[in-house]
């Protein structure tokens, strides 16, 4: 019985993630509707679902020492598409200037590059303070945009767009911190 717990509970953070994946063809459906405050308010609600699984998959992969191959996959990719997608959604609707969604793509790709080399060549690449902290700039960026309306007098399109200013120089900048990181590990080999 211990063991059937044990593993459900290791279980846990991938059924978190796969929650966040489902999420997005909703994020998608709610931001395709004709342009209204309900539209966009379920849009973020379950943009801000999604990203509260990321912060309990995390918890719960290491309190329970569950980190998985599948996990180290989806749970990164589930974040990248979520927020991508979200932000190619707010094109359309002229809520997000196209070129900081171009850039943000380009330096995505970049990097997965970048990693996806490193690996091949038997290197880890962690990802870093400042990649973390572009990843959660850019969260309450696209859940800003997509509530866009005046909530309790908080105009949240101007909270989106405040965010995700700094949220395109930390992906600047953290895009730089990896392509050196990479540059250096294989200039030494």
């Amino acid at each position: 019985m211990e063991d059937i717990e044990r593993k459900r509970k290791s279980n846990l953070p991938n059924w978190l993630t796969a929650f966040r994946i489902l999420c997005i063809p909703l994020v998608v459906v709610f931001l395709s509707l004709p342009e209204g405050r309900i539209s966009s308010f379920l849009a973020a609600l379950f943009m801000g679902m999604a990203f509260i699984t990321d912060i309990l998959d995390g918890y719960y992969a290491r309190k329970y020492e569950s980190v998985t191959t599948l996990g180290k996959l989806l749970d990164p990719l589930a974040d990248k598409v979520l927020v991508l997608i979200s932000m190619i959604m707010l094109i359309p609707l002229k809520r997000i200037p196209i070129l900081i969604v171009i850039v943000i793509i380009a330096r995505e790709l970049a990097v997965t590059g970048f990693r996806s080399i490193a690996v091949s060549e038997g290197i880890v690449i962690q990802a870093s303070r400042l990649g973390k902290y572009k990843t959660i700039f850019q969260a309450v960026a696209v859940l800003g945009l997509a509530l866009h309306y005046e909530y309790l007098t908080i105009d949240f399109h101007i909270v989106g767009m405040s965010f995700l200013w700094a949220a395109l120089v930390l992906t600047i900048w953290s895009g730089w911190e990896y392509f050196y990181k990479f540059s250096r590990i294989f200039y030494e080999k």
